[in-house]
């Protein structure tokens, strides 16, 4: 991971920070349970389209997203690549993706990922084995993230949005390691961390709720 990508997160968190204070009301939650150095990953819930930038503005260190190929068009493209995301296609065992997200980790960076693959109902229900492998191989540690904004229609301008100027809670959990800690990487042992994370990201975000009244 080159120190242009570094940079370029850092101004990606500096950006957030703006866009998401000005247009809502982030309440942060739990934020010093983020490891304050070291590689870490941060498993969010996703339900809205803010979800990524929402954690890029409130989390305490700068952070590098696995986002879709398909959101890098046209003049988005240069400026996803300049605020350090990463681009992965969802469709195949994109190695690109793979090495640069491991890059953030051996550098002691801050991973993002929704482990759900796409927008939905934002209650891990599914679980892709990208984010296991990713814990297992790095021995990185996650911290579950429940960003829960309102649900209702009104005062929406765009699909997918909460309410401009309503507040969105942003909660993180305590961090844990995914892996067994034998350094096997077979496919048991990743099955076996899908489970193990499955169940502390489900326990996370009903007790996100809990904290929050969602």
């Amino acid at each position: 991971m080159s120190e242009a990508t570094l940079r370029g997160a850092a101004v990606g968190r500096r950006i957030g920070i703006g866009l998401m204070y000005g247009l809502w009301k982030p309440r942060v939650l739990g934020a010093w349970r983020v490891p304050a150095r070291g590689p870490v990953i941060l498993a969010v819930n996703h339900s809205h389209n803010i979800d990524g930038p929402m954690l890029m503005g409130t989390a305490p260190r700068p952070v590098h997203f696995l986002i879709k190929k398909e959101a890098f068009v046209g003049p988005l493209d240069p400026f996803l690549r300049g605020i350090g995301q990463l681009k992965v296609d969802r469709t195949t065992a994109d190695r690109a993706a793979i090495t640069s997200a491991l890059g953030v980790l051996e550098n002691g960076g801050v991973l993002g990922i929704f482990p759900e693959g796409t927008r939905g109902e934002g209650n891990f229900a599914s679980l892709r084995a990208g984010l296991a492998y990713f814990a297992v191989r790095s021995g990185a540690p996650i911290v579950p993230v429940a960003v829960l904004g309102s649900t209702e229609r009104s005062g929406r301008l765009i699909r997918g949005l909460p309410p401009l100027r309503s507040r969105v809670d942003v909660v993180f959990g305590e961090a844990f390691e995914a892996g067994d800690r034998s350094g096997r990487r077979t496919r048991k042992v990743l099955d076996e961390a899908t489970v193990r994370i499955q169940e502390r990201l489900t326990a996370h975000l009903e007790n996100a709720k809990r904290l929050t009244g969602r």
